[in-house]
């Protein structure tokens, strides 16, 4: 029943919709009202955030990075003033410039361009720069204002700043290419000198390696002095001393030569060249003087091989000249002193690396009376009115008998002079600081060369050269004259007794210059082999070196098996 009247009130279906349409309109407005309400809060609330913090950040602050920082920066983009973007715009612009020519500036002192126009206009060009960021409308309007931007203030500073990367800009341009060919200079000087340090230290190696190859004895020529020396021991019946001397070792009518050496092989070229030329040989007399040491094997040499032609060999020891003594011979006295004897055997290792003239000086051949004996010629051969002096490095190529017709005008000495511009003058020599040589000699005296001298002896007798010579060995005692050698004393004793002779009589230099021509060569009567490059030696002068091994008497057993390489 009760079901029934419920049924009845519900019944039509009318009434019914109506009830159930008004609430669900009433629930979807409330709904609307709820949401609105949510979304003005939420604006409400980030506006009252935005409102808190007006002013725009300086140029040295952050956004956020957390939370919000999307939204917040989103609203500083629509709230922040155009003109301050492109404020730092232009700041950043004129930052990066100022970077580039401080880095340029930086590059040009690295390439030690301290006092280069460059390097000043990068520098003020920097400083400018700073200047337009401190300049007092700038600084007041542009930097330090919280308020709006002076667009005017602003238009300048960006005309300023323009104008000054345009600046900057063609400056870096210009100096680009010349900073990287600077560079190139730069690395380049750099390899100059470290391949130059290299080859002062190869040259010194290659002087040091050449004064010993050019001093010591080649295993060849120590070969053909022992087997010498050996057929001398195991034949003694061949090689006695009884023989006496030959009268044409004292004849002044015939030609003689004086040649001191303990170089068996260098004297047998020397005689056998000057009998090979001579129209006649008979009447050519050689006087050979070496040490006790090779003299035996001087006088096998030419036992075994005699003297070709007619032509007369004299073979003596220095030390068969008894009047060469310590008492009457200065540099006797000197060669024996102990502070000579220092100055040549120590600090050898020092010695080798000072260039090739105090090599030469230092040479220990000087500490042989071999090498002074030409100036005792009158006294070693009283007889004689002139000889003719050889070096044991010469080869004659010419007959040499008009020498001993030149007039030489009263004088001692017929040489060579060397001197051209101011090379070989007495001041290369002697020591023109000290009062005795400035006193008596000319420092540009024209120098001559040993190695072919015509000595006029009566002449020498009569000048009294030998004493002359005596004289000044005793005040160069002490080496304050001259350093050592025979050519300085020789400038000293025939300083005024010396006449010139032609130069084709004697060519030198080709023991150490590769550039001598054939012709002038070929012109001459006496080629000499002066310098380290001997011909004996490996390090010989290969254009050079046949002029002097034609002379070889390859026909001597020993020296085929000595193996000279010749």
């Amino acid at each position: 029943m009760a079901v029934a009247v419920r049924g009845s009130r519900g019944g039509g279906g009318g009434g019914g919709g109506f009830c159930l349409g008004g609430f669900s309109l009433r629930s979807f407005f409330s709904f609307r009202i709820f949401v609105s309400a949510m979304f003005s809060l939420l604006f409400i609330a980030t506006l009252s955030v935005v409102l808190t913090n007006p002013s725009a950040p300086d140029h040295n602050s952050g956004l956020p990075t957390t939370g919000n920082a999307y939204v917040h920066r989103t609203f500083l983009a629509l709230n922040s003033d155009p003109l301050k973007t492109r404020l730092d715009l232009i700041y950043k612009q004129a930052s990066d410039h100022i970077t580039l020519v401080n880095a340029y500036a930086t590059y040009a002192r690295k390439l030690k361009l301290e006092i280069s126009r460059q390097l000043a206009m990068f520098n003020d060009l920097a400083q400018n720069f700073t200047d337009l960021q401190i300049k007092p409308p700038s600084r007041a309007s542009l930097f330090e204002s919280d308020g709006p931007v002076d667009e005017e203030v602003l238009k300048q500073f960006e005309k300023e700043v323009k104008d000054k990367v345009k600046t900057a800009r063609l400056m870096i341009a210009e100096a680009k290419e010349n900073y990287d060919n600077q560079l190139k200079i730069q690395k380049l000087q750099d390899t100059i000198f470290a391949v130059n340090e290299l080859l002062i230290k190869a040259k010194k190696n290659g002087a040091f390696a050449s004064y010993i190859a050019a001093k010591s004895i080649p295993k060849s020529l120590h070969c053909l002095a022992m087997r010498l020396v050996e057929e001398r021991v195991s034949h003694p019946e061949n090689y006695t001393d009884d023989e006496e001397p030959k009268p044409e070792f004292e004849d002044p009518s015939l030609y003689h030569y004086a040649i001191f050496s303990d170089n068996v092989i260098a004297v047998s070229v020397v005689v056998r060249s000057v009998v090979k030329n001579a129209q006649e040989p008979w009447k050519h007399v050689f006087h050979v003087v070496t040490d006790r040491m090779n003299l035996e094997a001087m006088k096998v040499w030419f036992k075994m091989r005699p003297v070709e032609g007619g032509a007369h060999l004299e073979m003596k020891a220095v030390e068969d000249f008894t009047f060469l003594n310590t008492s009457y011979v200065p540099v006797l006295r000197q060669l024996e002193s102990a502070k000579l004897q220092r100055f040549y055997f120590e600090n050898q290792a020092e010695n080798a690396t000072k260039e090739a003239h105090n090599k030469k000086v230092r040479s220990s051949r000087y500490l042989s009376m071999l090498d002074h004996l030409r100036f005792y010629l009158p006294e070693m051969y009283p007889k004689l009115h002139k000889i003719l002096f050889l070096d044991d490095d010469v080869v004659v190529q010419k007959d040499l008998t008009r020498l001993w017709k030149i007039d030489l005008d009263g004088k001692v000495n017929g040489a060579v002079e060397t001197c051209f511009g101011s090379f070989h003058r007495y001041a290369q020599y002697l020591n023109f600081s000290h009062p005795r040589i400035m006193e008596k000699f000319n420092p540009k005296a024209c120098a001559w060369a040993y190695g072919m001298n015509i000595f006029d002896l009566d002449s020498w007798r009569h000048e009294k050269c030998t004493e002359q010579y005596h004289h000044w060995q005793n005040l160069n005692a002490d080496d304050t004259l001259w350093r050592s050698g025979t050519l300085p004393p020789g400038l000293i004793t025939f300083y005024s007794t010396t006449k010139s002779l032609d130069k084709s009589w004697h060519v030198l230099g080709l023991g150490y210059n590769p550039s001598i021509s054939m012709d002038e060569i070929n012109n001459a009567a006496v080629i000499h082999y002066n310098g380290n490059m001997k011909p004996w030696l490996d390090i010989a002068l290969n254009q050079y070196k046949n002029l002097w091994t034609k002379y070889v008497d390859n026909d001597m057993e020993f020296v085929q098996m000595c193996n000279f390489g010749l």
